[in-house]
């Protein structure tokens, strides 16, 4: 009879361990992506806009490789606000608005740290 707790137990311990792992995950992507569009801030303060443009799509390419997993894990929703302003920040700094640019991508980068904490173990997520 007592071992009967152990299958439940174990699925319990199995979900919580998945769930760490992908709060870590999901963590590191953000911070990764993050890091790419400093990158690119970076360029384009500095006026150069060919390269700000070329880190902005490799992390996009970073991004669209991500998909499968995000949409998995985590709303559609919020997913696909980020893709829209991955595309808007693509537009804007292919025509060099900069103060439209900063704006987008100041943006982005939020909604990929939003991503980050929708997915973090806390209290408030498990509420």
């Amino acid at each position: 009879m007592k071992y009967r707790i152990f299958l439940p137990l174990g699925v319990l311990a199995g979900i919580l361990a998945f769930c760490l792992w992908n709060a870590g995950t999901m963590e590191a992507h953000s911070l990764r992506w993050q890091a790419q569009l400093e990158n690119a801030e970076a360029l384009a303060r500095a006026g150069n806009w060919p390269a700000a443009l070329d880190a902005l799509a490799e992390s996009r390419q970073d991004w669209t490789r991500r998909q499968t997993y995000l949409h998995i894990v985590t709303g559609h929703g919020t997913v696909d606000d980020a893709e829209s302003l991955y595309r808007r920040c693509l537009v804007i700094a292919a025509a060099q608005e900069d103060t439209e640019f900063f704006t987008e991508l100041s943006s982005l980068r939020e909604q990929l740290r939003l991503l980050a904490e929708m997915e973090r173990l806390s209290l408030r997520n498990v509420l």
